[in-house]
């Protein structure tokens, strides 16, 4: 394995025709003097034509190992090159790019996994044109959870601005969320973030907020009987086990300043009830990061943007952002070894 202080990052290119290109030359402008480096896990030529659109004269530099990529940092972006075999074009999305985007992926959770990599971040993919040429899977969280395989369970954290949440269900309707919604589910989610939390993070006993699924979480099942049937003996059985929590809460309240300092992380019952707070609070440093798999993972937490991509005005805030948390947690999970 190659020593911790020199494994680079795993990033990898995300959709070509988005704003993944330009975030990554600005985030190495912001990282090349500081901080753990990366390498850009996809096509070379792709980021010299962004670095020359921008006028940012970049030096980009192919690489075949990471070692070489963490000595170089500092003088070039370092790139593992993964050639497309069609051009990008800036704000277009294109299925005949999914393979590639796929192959990119596999790429740095493989590194990844081998230790040559000390983490994966990932650029935005768009899950449309994925799904047009036949990408299985929901967006990354789940397929990377394949990638893992068993016994893993990825769970999706989004942190940024002093608040942390993790959504039970993801990317499904909401009448889909609330139907497949299970005691269960809920039980294993808080359980798992607990865990990273205190394995990842060095939280020694997480709190945990439970939100309700209603208005007022329920009212006493005057709103909706899910938190009597559901979430309370999700709530009583994790209180079982040891586990700090709190719930459920109603979900109009349970984000405010003062209610947010009561708790570590928010286990929410559908993907909006969760984003939309953590997005409205800090959508240009969010982070979204994957718990329990075996590799450390982190990405931006905003899309392709497609209608900003090739215009140069990109913030690359949330990316840097998920670089500095991913190097972070691999340094807390060296140390913890």
């Amino acid at each position: 394995m190659t020593p911790d202080l020199v494994r680079p990052i795993a990033l990898t290119m995300g959709e070509p025709g988005g704003v993944g290109p330009e975030l990554t030359l600005k985030a190495w402008i912001n990282r090349r003097g500081n901080g753990r480096p990366f390498v850009f896990v996809g096509c070379a030529a792709l980021l010299r034509e962004a670095s020359a659109r921008f006028g940012l004269d970049i030096p980009v530099q192919t690489v075949e190992t990471s070692v070489e990529a963490s000595t170089l940092f500092s003088r070039a972006l370092p790139v593992l090159d993964m050639p497309l075999a069609l051009d990008a074009l800036p704000g277009l999305a294109l299925p005949e790019h999914a393979a590639a985007v796929i192959a990119c992926i596999e790429r740095a959770v493989a590194l990844a996994r081998t230790g040559a990599a000390a983490a994966v971040v990932t650029n935005p993919i768009h899950k449309n044109a994925m799904h047009q040429a036949g990408f299985a899977y929901p967006g990354h969280t789940e397929f990377l959870e394949a990638l893992a395989g068993p016994p893993h369970r990825a769970i999706m954290m989004l942190a940024g601005a002093g608040l942390r949440v993790v959504p039970v269900t993801i990317h499904q309707s909401l009448r889909s969320a609330v139907n497949d919604l299970t005691s269960e589910m809920i039980v294993e989610t808080a359980i798992g973030a607990a865990v990273a939390l205190h394995g990842d993070f060095g939280i020694e006993r997480p709190r945990l907020a439970i939100a309700g699924l209603n208005p007022h979480a329920g009212e006493n099942g005057d709103m909706g009987d899910e938190e009597i049937a559901i979430i309370r003996p999700a709530v009583d059985q994790l209180r079982s086990r040891g586990l700090d929590v709190e719930g459920p809460l109603s979900p109009d309240t349970m984000f405010t300043a003062r209610a947010r300092a009561r708790y570590d992380a928010a286990i929410c019952m559908y993907h909006d009830q969760a984003l939309i707070p953590l997005k409205t609070l800090d959508m240009d440093g969010g982070v979204n990061t994957t718990l329990g798999l075996p590799f450390v993972r982190t990405s931006p937490d905003h899309g392709t943007a497609l209608d900003i991509a090739g215009s140069g005005i990109a913030d690359p805030g949330s990316l840097i952002a998920a670089l500095d948390m991913a190097g972070q947690i691999a340094a807390h999970r060296g140390r913890s070894a």
